[in-house]
């Protein structure tokens, strides 16, 4: 199997992983304020550490993905994620798919196919170095500094923000990976500790960015971390680490429409019904002390939570 469709292949099965762990997250979200108590009731149920463990895996195979593919590849199928959400959101919804996700999903897989026909190449095989690292860090962080500051809709403000940081941390990531595989150079030199420690930041930034994101729902939240999760890392491929689309200004020119058709039905997507039919909170979350529960399980309307 040639590199690129390994890279294919741990993508396709990361995507799911993080499809999962996102319906996770949206479906708690909906049930905890993340206030003081808000936290220590999400820290306690499993779902969360569920959603963690997904997010866990799923991270693992991206990181074996960017070894053999480059980030222009790689961070493109993660819109597979949002594809993948939408029909699982509405199954454990308790509702069918919609001729409008249908139609969306479409538009992203077409978008994806002249996206991927640009953007195969060869294994990476060059790094950030650490000031390049550290100024990308001081970037992305003054940016989810804005993005997250108080205010109004919440929601898709923090999406953004945990796309670009997840993003960040893709690229960096790959900097790890190949430096590490790299035996040429010390397997914990001062550029892959360093390099390893902003990852780690920026992958649990992300996830609890993401977590406040989805109070408002999945589809548009999720849409927006999908779109600016590749649009960062891509622009970190392109101008500091020497990748290139392939074909030449045809090549780009497929891949600008590649990427308009897939930000298309990635809106379309977000049209889609909030998933209002949920099942009973006692099977997410421990019960709070002095709360009414009714006999079929379901805590009152009253212990509902903010939507962004």
């Amino acid at each position: 199997m040639s590199a690129t469709l390994l890279a294919v292949a741990l993508s396709l099965v990361s995507a799911a992983a993080y499809a999962a762990a996102a319906v996770a997250q949206e479906r708690l979200a909906s049930r905890v304020q993340l206030g003081e108590s808000g936290v220590l009731r999400m820290l306690g149920s499993g779902v969360w550490w569920s959603s963690v463990g997904l997010n866990a895996s799923a991270a693992l195979l991206h990181v074996a993905a960017l070894k053999y593919g480059p980030l222009t590849l790689v961070q493109p199928l993660g819109a597979l994620t949002l594809v993948a959400a939408v029909p699982l959101g509405a199954r454990l919804a308790g509702r069918r798919v919609t001729r409008l996700e249908w139609r969306g999903t479409g538009l992203t897989l077409i978008g994806l196919g002249a996206l991927l026909l640009t953007a195969s190449g060869p294994a990476p095989d060059d790094t950030l170095t650490v000031p390049e690292a550290l100024v990308v860090a001081a970037a992305t962080m003054a940016v989810i500094g804005v993005l997250s500051r108080p205010g109004t809709r919440p929601g898709l403000r923090h999406a953004t923000a945990s796309g670009f940081a997840s993003g960040v941390a893709s690229a960096l990531t790959q900097t790890v990976t190949v430096a590490v595989t790299d035996r040429s150079g010390p397997l914990f030199s001062p550029q892959v500790v360093i390099v390893a420690v902003l990852v780690a930041a920026f992958a649990a930034g992300g996830l609890l960015l993401s977590q406040t994101a989805y109070r408002g729902g999945l589809g548009a939240p999720l849409a927006v971390v999908t779109l600016t999760n590749p649009v960062a890392a891509s622009v970190i491929g392109v101008a500091l680490l020497g990748e290139r689309l392939q074909g030449g200004i045809g090549g780009i020119l497929v891949a600008v429409a590649g990427a308009a058709v897939a930000a298309y039905g990635v809106v379309v997507l977000t049209r889609s019904p909030r998933d209002l039919a949920v099942a009973p909170e006692r099977d997410f979350l421990p019960p709070i002390p002095g709360q009414t529960v009714a006999p079929d399980g379901v805590r009152p309307a009253t212990s509902g939570l903010q939507n962004a």
